[in-house]
């Protein structure tokens, strides 16, 4: 059997007011639908879990704001206090170059001292030497004469 390949002015006006009239009516039978108890409680059930689901994931998301405040708070803490140890260490090691300073400075004047009381000596001793001999040339020329 062979469908009808053309269809005339009418048959389509029709059919388009009847599919009208249909969807019409569908709509109508979800609103009046709508006014049910038993669906009012449906939605009523389905808007509350909606509602718990939001709160939960603004709690979650109010948790990893907070833990995240938490973290970013310990790990200025810590770089505080890791700040303040390089502080700490650079305070001693400078402490200590000026403590090395201060000892090498003291080891050079008591050097220089022990030098200059070396001279001071070895001074005295040849000028002891050379008055003993100046004695013994003037005994020998007092003997001479």
């Amino acid at each position: 059997m062979q469908a009808k390949k053309l269809f005339d002015f009418n048959e389509r006006r029709n059919a388009a007011e009847e599919a009208r009239k249909a969807a019409a009516e569908k709509f109508q039978g979800l609103k009046d639908r709508l006014s049910d108890p038993a669906v009012q409680a449906r939605l009523a059930e389905q808007k509350a879990i909606a509602d718990a689901r939001a709160q939960r994931q603004a709690e979650r998301t109010a948790a990893k704001a907070a833990e995240a405040a938490r973290i970013a708070a310990e790990k200025a803490a810590a770089e505080r206090a890791a700040a303040e140890a390089r502080r700490e260490a650079e305070k001693r090691a400078a402490e200590e170059a000026l403590r090395a300073r201060v000892a090498e400075i003291d080891a050079a004047n008591r050097a220089a001292i022990l030098d200059a009381e070396k001279k001071a000596r070895a001074l005295a001793v040849a000028a002891e030497q050379k008055a003993k001999r100046d004695a013994r040339y003037a005994a020998r020329k007092a003997r001479t004469k």
